[in-house]
């Protein structure tokens, strides 16, 4: 046997011996610990936890997803998020708005029994409600929503009326949005049919003066004008005449009005559509995220697991009075050696 090995087999030998010398000391303390604990377990109010598990959707605008002809399919309303739109929806979980919602309409600050006249009032509130609520994003890029309240029943109500929340906060942001937006094309509606108005007025004229369909009518008059000098029509031939100066002026701008109004009137087709998705998006909505399970009242309390606190504070105070007997054993030592 090695030197080293004899040491810890001594060191071994004489812990346990320790130990033994000590036994009753030790067991007291650790039976003192134990009872303490239990007492103490009883004495904290014990909360019941109530859970929403959710998946953002990739996206919530109805415009888009189902109405936009180009849609590859990444705008899917059937489709999970990913991480970015998770994180998105913890952002909002986190938001002044549905904290100040929640408390608000639970009046926590009396629930936590907050003194309403403190100075550090709200402080004290927004700190209750980190330690008793929060969002988590699960491996699955699902979202978690936990809520710990001494009441069964407030904290089911809490969670699912927060999940509900998001939808509302999310909803308002883009409505705002879309409204902006929606105005803005309403405008290039408005212009665009002002100008295609102005279009048709200038082709009105043009065919008050006789021009109705330019490379027609420049056929019919050119045979028309053959023909009368061939018979040497006179009045035929000067009545004409004064047509196919007509068209040679004014014909070259007639044909330009005319495929601008067709340009025109395409682009007023396109602006007409984006008008209509952007009215939908500003008046309608989605929801967005997938509710896998709603909060019910818990049956059982989670907080406190009674067992934990006994062992772990049983084996802490074992473990500190080890340590003191140790330190005395070895004072003991030293002051022998000194003798």
């Amino acid at each position: 046997m090695s030197e080293q090995t004899a040491e810890n087999t001594f060191n071994s030998v004489n812990l346990i011996s320790l130990i033994y010398n000590w036994r009753k000391q030790l067991i007291i303390v650790g039976g003192a610990a134990a009872i303490i604990s239990i007492i103490a377990s009883f004495l904290i109010t014990p909360k019941y936890k109530s859970e929403v598990i959710m998946f953002p959707t990739q996206t919530s605008s109805i415009s888009k997803a189902l109405l936009n002809e180009n849609n590859t399919g990444k705008e899917d309303i059937l489709k999970f998020g990913e991480e970015e739109e998770a994180e998105q929806m913890l952002q909002i979980l986190n938001s002044d708005y549905i904290r100040t919602r929640i408390c608000s309409k639970y009046k926590l600050m009396k629930h936590y029994e907050i003194d309403a006249s403190d100075k550090f009032k709200n402080t004290l509130l927004y700190k209750e409600y980190e330690e008793n609520i929060s969002f988590e994003r699960t491996e699955f890029m699902s979202v978690k929503v936990t809520v710990m309240d001494r009441d069964p029943q407030m904290a089911a109500n809490i969670t699912n009326d927060i999940s509900a929340l998001v939808d509302s906060v999310k909803n308002d942001m883009q409505h705002e949005r879309a409204r902006q937006g929606l105005k803005i094309v309403e405008l290039a509606l408005f212009a665009q049919r002002d100008y295609i108005k102005s279009i048709e007025d200038s082709l009105n004229k043009l065919r008050k003066l006789g021009i109705n369909d330019y490379e027609t009518q420049s056929q019919a008059f050119n045979e028309q004008y053959a023909l009368a000098i061939s018979k040497n029509n006179v009045a035929g031939i000067k009545s004409l005449e004064q047509k196919l100066d007509i068209l040679s002026t004014y014909g070259g701008a007639y044909v330009s009005l005319r495929e601008k109004l067709q340009h025109e009137i395409n682009q007023l087709s396109i602006v007409k559509s984006k008008y209509e998705q952007a009215r939908i998006d500003a008046e309608q909505s989605l929801t967005s995220k997938f509710i896998v399970n709603r909060a019910f009242k818990a049956e059982k309390k989670s907080y406190p697991i009674r067992w934990l606190i006994v062992t772990v504070s049983t084996v802490s105070s074992l473990i500190l009075a080890l340590l003191a007997v140790l330190l005395i054993e070895n004072i003991k030592e030293v002051k022998l050696s000194k003798k």
